[in-house]
């Protein structure tokens, strides 16, 4: 137990913008950053059982920090980050679409949020067993793979057919606007 303290105690000294603050903080109350850090966890955790707008709370734990690390990484000549945070997000995406059908029922569920909200966590923790990486190659990537080339067809055969409908608006909006043309020439 000692050695996920001390872990626990590296990370919240290491320089950075959480270390920062809670470095402030800690100068300004005298409280150590373990227990201010502990302290945030647990109100966090108690408001998105209890309080007003945990979606909202959840929604951004999921989404303002890995769209910020996202951007770093798109920003950085590494391609390991970039591969990391795409898993991320097709998961986010695959679970955002899941959710939105069973968020009728899910919603009732006591501490469906702080549930949602540890889920999310999961899926972007920077550890070899991170909830994207697992839930990527055991469902997604399988399920991928054994349909990707019907889908792949399927979509073909929707471009051909939403190319034909543009065109065939086109015509059909072009003769409409010369026979519009020619009906108020006609009444001049």
């Amino acid at each position: 137990m000692s050695s996920v303290q001390q872990r626990l105690q590296k990370f919240l000294h290491r320089p950075g913008p959480l270390g920062d603050l809670l470095g402030r903080l800690e100068a300004r109350t005298g409280v150590q950053r373990l227990y201010l850090a502990t302290g945030a966890v647990a109100f966090l955790g108690l408001y998105l059982m209890f309080g007003y707008g945990a979606s909202l709370i959840c929604n951004m734990i999921g989404f303002v920090y890995p769209a910020y690390v996202s951007i770093k990484a798109i920003e950085s000549n590494s391609k390991e980050d970039d591969t990391m945070w795409l898993t991320y997000w097709v998961v986010y995406g695959v679970f955002s679409i899941a959710e939105f059908f069973s968020d009728l029922f899910l919603y009732w569920f006591p501490f469906y949020y702080a549930g949602k909200c540890l889920f999310l966590v999961w899926c972007m923790v920077p550890v070899p067993w991170n909830g994207s990486q697992v839930i990527y190659h055991n469902v997604i990537r399988p399920c991928f793979l054994k349909h990707h080339a019907t889908v792949d067809t399927m979509m073909g055969q929707l471009g051909t057919k939403a190319l034909d409908a543009a065109s065939t608006v086109t015509r059909e909006g072009a003769r409409a606007s010369l026979n519009l043309a020619e009906f108020v020439e006609k009444t001049k």
